[in-house]
């Protein structure tokens, strides 16, 4: 990949469409992973207003601590950075608290780390509106059209995806082009969203390089089965499995279409 023109293409296509859309500049969650740091810098390197939006629930002291290093370092080397914290802990809490839970604790505890997601949405949309900005996604290619990896209208729920055409590997590798902190370039990919150090390794179940070799073969019109070896036959089905599964988070919303010759 080169870098340089993939930047270059990346930061025009913000530019343009921030032109276009008569909107003032960005709004960003920024969680200490590598996602949100390429994209908010990639945001940055347009030259327009980012608000970079920290919004701790329960979080790891160690992805609060990476996303405060983030902004500082972007605070540093661009001139129109600001930053916002919304701490929504105790909002969190009172959602928890008022509403009914399942004995199921992991579907309990699945639902709960969406709802976090949900919440942040909400906050970054308030913070958009009151500022004519526009909310960035931060998913990658695999997350978003391979696996599903993330939460229905939650950080799936956005005005524009700069990175969604890019695969993890490749971000890492824009994120180090573009100097983004070394703590954040070796940390291992999390989704924050349980409070703990749960990787996204450890939720899918296959890292990244393997999602993107998955992906990749998934494509391919004649696949030898035969020649896989057994991790490569697990990898490839916990893609095939996942990427079913979460097909009503990549495909429009249906719609009942009522026949004309019954509306009249």
């Amino acid at each position: 990949m080169n870098t340089e023109k993939v930047q270059e293409h990346i930061v025009n296509w913000l530019s343009n469409y921030v032109e276009t859309s008569k909107t003032k500049g960005f709004v960003i969650g920024i969680s200490g992973g590598i996602d949100s740091a390429v994209t908010s810098t990639l945001a940055a390197e347009t030259g327009l207003p980012v608000l970079c939006v920290e919004m701790p629930i329960h979080q790891d002291e160690s992805q609060v601590t990476r996303a405060k290093k983030h902004i500082d370092w972007l605070i540093e080397n661009y001139p129109k950075i600001t930053r916002a914290t919304a701490d929504l802990t105790a909002v969190f809490d009172l959602f928890s608290d008022a509403v009914e839970h399942s004995e199921n604790k992991d579907l309990d505890n699945l639902s709960l780390a969406n709802a976090r997601a949900r919440l942040r949405m909400t906050t970054l949309y308030h913070y958009a509106q009151i500022n004519g900005c526009l909310v960035l996604g931060t998913g990658n290619k695999v997350e978003d059209f391979g696996v599903g990896f993330y939460t229905k209208y939650g950080d799936g729920g956005v005005d524009l995806s700069p990175i969604a055409d890019l695969v993890k590997t490749e971000v890492f590798a824009l994120g180090k082009h573009l100097g983004v902190i070394n703590d954040i370039l070796t940390a291992a990919p999390t989704d924050g969203l349980f409070g703990d150090e749960r990787t996204d390794e450890d939720q899918l179940g296959a890292s990244y390089p393997e999602l993107e070799w998955a992906m990749e073969t998934a494509e391919k019109a004649n696949i030898d089965f035969t020649a896989f070896t057994p991790r490569e036959q697990k990898v490839f089905e916990i893609y095939t499995r996942l990427n079913t599964i979460n097909q009503h988070k990549m495909e429009p919303i249906p719609v009942c279409e009522i026949p004309i010759d019954i509306k009249v």
